[in-house]
């Protein structure tokens, strides 16, 4: 029986090459697995796939009884919501350590750098297999794109040795105008719906008993959500209520300008305000240099709802 992989609950780029990376090599080293996805491909992701000849894994949402390893992370919150029930052999993460936990050990590969695919790509160094040319492209590209082309605060040494070695397997010269084309791709929000945009990159999060709820979009311009900000506060108030959660946060993150305008919905906009140390002003505020949600954003909030 085959042993399933997968990312998180709505899957980036990340979590969808890492699936399909990290299957790879355990396939090449004797086990019997099969990259899964929980959610729906972004265009970002889709413009990865077409680029290097892949097909999505496929959608699966439920493991109860099945052999399973976990990707880009380990939060229940991001799990399926029989993950109680399944039998987790590993975790390969880049996020804090989550609420999951196992009955048995487990091989654990979590390591502070700024893309999972990162940490693929060292655990096929340390188990001496070749990765493909266009599996190499694409682990590079979700290299630059959890990285923002190196600009975010979780980009580390190992992750640009990591995204230039694998240029090189992939034999891409200018990676970096690959990876702004990609963005250029991640830009396109217009022929998409505001539940669509909220959704694309969204998390969830358990803190102190509430569900806080952390989307991003990253543009290369940012006034492309100018007409459209009144439609995704107003959809983000729904959405936030029919996850009974207690605030839902949009990064709008304009990675030229390397800033985010923050939306906030909430129960309690005060206790946003301290968390990050802001006066939000209908319900917005533009934070400089906060390209990522993960080291800028989360460790604030968990401190302020414990």
């Amino acid at each position: 029986m085959s042993t399933y992989i997968f990312g998180h609950t709505t899957p980036d780029s990340d979590s969808i090459v890492g699936a399909l990376s990290l299957s790879y090599l355990k396939n090449q080293l004797g086990e019997d697995t099969t990259p899964t996805r929980q959610g729906d491909i972004t265009p970002e992701t889709a413009f990865i796939l077409e680029r290097f000849g892949y097909k999505a894994p496929e959608l699966k949402t439920s493991f109860a009884g099945e052999d399973v390893y976990l990707i880009d992370f380990s939060d229940i919150a991001q799990s399926p919501k029989d993950i109680k029930e399944a039998n987790i052999l590993g975790i390969v993460d880049h996020h804090k350590l989550g609420d999951i936990t196992t009955s048995s050990p487990l091989e654990c590969w979590i390591r502070p750098v700024g893309c999972s695919n990162t940490i693929v790509k060292q655990m096929f160094d340390y188990h001496g297999i070749e990765i493909p040319k266009n599996l190499a492209g694409m682990m590079m590209c979700a290299i630059l794109s959890d990285t923002v082309l190196f600009k975010s605060p979780t980009c580390t040494k190992e992750d640009t040795k990591a995204c230039k070695e694998l240029a090189q397997i992939a034999q891409i010269e200018d990676y970096q105008a690959l990876g702004m084309e990609m963005f250029i791709v991640k830009s396109d929000v217009l022929s998409s719906s505001p539940r669509e945009l909220i959704t694309r990159d969204f998390k969830d999060f358990i803190m102190g008993g509430n569900t806080i709820g952390v989307g991003q979009l990253e543009v290369v311009d940012l006034s492309v959500f100018d007409d459209m900000k009144d439609e995704l506060m107003k959809d983000m108030a729904k959405f936030k209520e029919e996850g009974s959660r207690h605030t839902i946060l949009l990064l709008l993150t304009d990675i030229m300008k390397i800033g985010s305008q923050l939306l906030v919905i909430s129960d309690d906009n005060k206790k946003i305000e301290d968390a990050l140390g802001v006066s939000l002003k209908d319900g917005e505020v533009w934070l400089d240099g906060v390209m990522s949600r993960k080291k800028q954003i989360i460790p604030f909030l968990e401190k302020r709802f414990l």
